[in-house]
């Protein structure tokens, strides 16, 4: 596998190579997965291409959906050091981050020495990230933007690849603490997880409650991993799809046009939509992005960016709403 310094270097014919080759195997990574987490292919792309994206994501569903399934399985078919984090009321950021321990040598002597915690990992499952207070919320805010931490006064390079995949039970408030608008614009994605179909439930059923209830094996490392993050900003984006992005951005901020919105996506918004096209098209095993891409991305990516106002709430008019109308602007 060569290293992203030198895919970003390789000539055309050689990327392309290596574009095709990659994109076969995450074909592949996508399949043993599909394998496990039944009837949700919608979900296991969104949170694929959030890591080929090189972002992170916040799955929301009920309890039972699957979701703890998605993030082992992504981890085990990727070959990623993968921790969990439960977040509780009382957890707090050394829970995280890692503490300084005083240690006692053979000799009398006695040192600090860092424990690193379960951050220090490529993969980080946060469990219920909305139920830890913000002050624990907020550990995760360097190390999710930066892909370092600042712990006993140093600071830390976090291991590449680096992703959280946190999860959120969206109907259970008791006792939880809502993430701020700062936070949420750090996860690239909103994966929403829904109910299985009758036929997806059975097949559940019946794999997940015979003698085996296997992981998926890995298809991939994650040198390859780093590698296709390394390829996806080579590949070239239409004009047309850059200014449909643009659009329908600029079209979910507030203004006299949109008095019902009360706060929108920054640019930070167009990126995640930018990058997460060109890992869609790359998933599908597409040389470049279509608008299709930017539609199908369009919400995963805008919803946990929009507020509306509470007269708008109050009339029944909800994201989703907005999100179907910014949608015809792509044509």
């Amino acid at each position: 596998m060569p290293p992203a310094s030198a895919i970003a270097a390789a000539s055309p014919a050689e990327a392309e190579a290596e574009f095709d080759r990659l994109a076969g195997r995450f074909a592949e990574a996508r399949d043993a997965v599909e394998r496990v987490v039944i009837g949700q292919r919608t979900v296991v792309d969104l949170a694929l291409i959030a890591l080929l994206a090189g972002g992170h994501a916040l799955i929301v569903g009920l309890p039972g959906l699957a979701k703890t399934r998605l993030v082992k399985s992504l981890g085990a078919v990727m070959g990623l050091d993968t921790r969990r984090i439960q977040f509780t009321p009382d957890l707090v950021p050394s829970d995280i981050l890692g503490a300084e321990v005083l240690e006692t040598g053979a000799d009398g002597s006695r040192a600090f020495r860092f424990v690193p915690g379960p951050v220090f990992g490529q993969l980080l499952m946060a469990d219920e990230i909305n139920r830890a207070s913000p002050r624990t919320q907020s550990a995760l805010l360097e190390a999710m933007q930066e892909r370092q931490v600042t712990a006993a006064g140093a600071t830390r390079p976090l291991p590449a690849p680096f992703h959280v995949l946190a999860t959120q039970n969206p109907i259970e408030q008791d006792g939880t603490y809502p993430l701020p608008e700062a936070q949420l614009d750090r996860f690239l994605f909103q994966i929403d997880v829904g109910y299985p179909s009758l036929n997806d439930e059975r097949d559940i059923l019946l794999a997940t409650t015979g003698p085996h209830d296997a992981m998926p094996e890995a298809v991939l490392s994650p040198d390859d991993l780093i590698a296709a993050q390394a390829l996806l900003p080579r590949m070239p984006v239409p004009e047309g799809v850059v200014e449909a992005i643009l659009r329908v951005v600029r079209a979910a901020r507030p203004g006299s046009d949109n008095p019902e919105i009360i706060w929108g996506p920054g640019p930070r918004g167009a990126q995640a939509l930018l990058m997460g096209a060109r890992a869609r098209a790359f998933l599908d095993g597409r040389s470049a992005p279509i608008l299709e891409d930017v539609a199908a991305l369009l919400a995963p990516t805008l919803s946990h960016r929009l507020a509306l106002t509470y007269g708008a709430r109050a009339g029944g008019r909800g994201v989703a709403d907005l999100l179907a109308r910014l949608e015809e602007r792509l044509a």
